[in-house]
């Protein structure tokens, strides 16, 4: 085998036991659970690959931080210890907490979108695009054409197309557009990078419209390292550095602080400038008000505030950040070996297996990205989910199924979290599934859904 594993630039302090289950035990499991991921038990998975959201392993120094957390209700020192943090990496003056990145869509999203309005995105992940139908608004995917294209390996595959941007501000009317939603890293297309210049050139149409650039960050650090990695211009910039630039590029900043910040709760809504978006933040803080807690905690305990405090930071480390992508690669390299097909060059927080190339046969209307996710679980108790057209649900307007661009079962890793062996296990879990990919002739249905971001709680069967 000639894929080579990164090392960890850490050591183990804390060890946390999971169970082995037998193939019975799984058929029977998963059967219970409706054939969703999302309804198993977490100690009957063996590998949790469903989400890199709060999953984590924490350091040393965030734990330590924890102990010292002001659980005053208004004003405490860990607010203020965030603000001053937030100000400095980002380049905002206005940061609210809040207890993940769903609360910040929550708040910001209706006071940008109502009935008749768009928001476009390069790629609208499943709660951005609730919250914009929730708002009244529409949702407009816009990623450049070889993002599309899982087989191509491109760099900066995440990237809007600045060009039908233009052109689908000027099919609705400027006056439609509510904002412009810029995700980086971009995960409904497989955790691909946004260049810096993508970056410019897209906050230069919202300024020339008078248009709001949300920049939706949950994978910030990691994108800064793509960056550097393949944009010459920034080789020998700083991470810290070339995260401000980025931020420099947008209005406001919502953002899961459970993923790049390493923290099992936490989100960050921002606004760029205080003095000039003075309405905005009242609005802001009166929402947060009502439905997270005081702006000063968010719906956050001050121990939370104390942990993402240092992960701005701490995650930012280039040995890290080679480590965390490096991962990626590793696994990547090994389906390469094995003639499995997934969105290339890998992204940032995990793998995106391409299940429509793995089942051809199985049409979208059945669910290939389930079908894989559903397998993997049989096959060696790993836990994943689809990123296809069942997570994309249905049209708002004709309640029709939706086909997705992608097909594909997204293999997110936790961090600081899985060893070597256990990358191994699930290429072999991958391998196996290929090799009789052929005898699974249908996918699923869905017996039970709710109206909006049906993933989460539906209830599906086998298609015998």
């Amino acid at each position: 085998m000639s894929v080579k594993y990164v090392a960890e630039p850490f050591r183990i302090k804390m060890v946390e036991p999971i169970k082995m289950t037998t193939p019975e035990e799984r058929l029977e499991k998963i059967k219970e659970a409706d054939y969703n991921l999302f309804s198993l038990a977490s100690e009957d998975v063996y590998i949790d690959l469903l989400t890199d959201s709060g999953t984590g392993a924490m350091s040393q120094e965030q734990w330590s931080a924890m102990f010292i957390g002001d659980e005053a209700y208004a004003g405490g020192r860990s607010y203020r210890k965030l603000l001053k943090a937030g100000e400095d990496v980002f380049g905002y003056e206005y940061i609210q907490p809040v207890h993940q990145g769903r609360a910040a869509e929550k708040i910001l999203m209706p006071l940008l979108l109502e009935e008749g309005k768009f928001a476009i995105s390069n790629m609208h992940f499943d709660t951005t695009r609730a919250h914009v139908i929730l708002a009244g608004g529409r949702a407009i995917d816009n990623i450049v054409p070889e993002g599309k294209k899982p087989e191509v390996r491109s760099k900066f595959k995440g990237n809007m197309d600045v060009a039908k941007l233009e052109a689908l501000i000027a099919e609705k009317g400027v006056e439609n557009i509510g904002m412009i939603i810029q995700t980086v890293t971009n995960n409904s297309a497989g955790g691909q990078p946004v260049s810096m210049q993508n970056m410019r050139d897209l906050y230069a149409v919202g300024q020339k419209h008078g248009i709001v650039v949300c920049i939706d960050a949950a994978r910030h650090a990691e994108n800064a390292f793509f960056i550097k990695r393949d944009e010459a211009e920034f080789k020998d910039w700083a991470i810290k550095d070339i995260v401000k630039e980025m931020f420099s590029y947008g209005d406001v900043i919502t953002m899961s602080c459970k993923k790049d910040f390493n923290v099992n709760m936490g989100g960050i809504l921002a606004v760029k400038d205080a003095v000039a978006n003075d309405a905005l933040i009242q609005s802001i803080k009166a929402s947060c008000i009502n439905y997270e807690g005081f702006y000063t905690y968010g719906g956050l305990s001050g121990r939370d505030l104390e942990a993402m405090a240092v992960g701005i930071y701490q995650y930012m480390d280039e040995d890290y950040l080679a480590y965390r992508i490096g991962q990626m690669e590793y696994l990547a390299g090994r389906l390469d070996e094995a003639g499995i097909a997934y969105q290339a060059p890998v992204g940032g927080h995990g793998v995106y297996v391409d299940a429509k190339a793995l089942f051809p046969h199985i049409p979208y209307t059945e669910f290939p990205g389930q079908v894989l996710a559903v397998e993997l679980y049989k096959e060696a108790g790993i836990r994943t989910c689809d990123i296809g057209s069942y997570m994309i649900g249905n049209d708002p307007d004709t309640n029709e199924q939706i086909e997705s661009e992608f097909e594909f079962t997204r293999l997110a890793i936790p961090r600081q979290v899985y060893t070597q062996a256990h990358f191994d296990v699930m290429a072999d879990a991958l391998i196996a599934i290929k090799e009789r990919a052929h005898t699974i002739k249908r996918g699923y249905k869905i017996n039970w859904e709710p109206p909006i971001l049906r993933h989460f709680q539906s209830k599906l069967e086998p298609i015998e």
